[in-house]
């Protein structure tokens, strides 16, 4: 099933646009993303990276994925980035779906993002995490792959 992605499986460029909600702030924001997916090496994992910009903020985030133990319904999914170090989450892949969640009970951090596939080959995103203090941010948006 995997092969029927294009997102987040072949080394590609995605562009992506959206709202954001932190429960800190009242009005939802603009943000941007950008992938950079990598291909697959010899020990069956995919690094990726991803940065994050939220519009009226300088500082854009950056996250560093891998993925492994890929098959055609599951991975697992490392992601690093300045803020919360290195966390290990779990993946599922469907026919129209990439999902993944976190769940680290050390830091009180979780959440899951969904990548549903739509018919003209862009992706519908929802996110949302959550922290210790009770800091919510929620996500939704469109990616789709960059054309040269």
């Amino acid at each position: 099933m995997k092969k029927d992605h294009s997102f987040l499986f072949s080394p590609k460029k995605w562009l992506g646009e959206g709202k954001i909600k932190l429960s800190m702030v009242e009005e939802e924001l603009d943000f941007f993303t950008r992938w950079n997916l990598g291909a697959l090496d010899q020990g069956g994992k995919i690094p990726a990276s991803q940065e994050v910009q939220i519009k009226g903020m300088n500082e854009i985030m950056h996250n560093q994925f891998l993925i492994t133990d890929l098959t055609s319904s599951h991975f697992n999914l490392e992601l690093e980035n300045a803020a919360l170090g290195t966390i290990i989450g779990k993946g599922i892949i469907k026919e129209n779906l990439i999902a993944w969640e976190f769940r680290h009970s050390e830091l009180g951090f979780e959440g899951f993002e969904f990548y549903e596939r739509q018919p003209d080959g862009t992706y519908l995103v929802r996110a949302e995490y959550a922290t210790p203090d009770q800091y919510r941010t929620i996500i939704q948006g469109k990616i789709w792959e960059k054309i040269k």
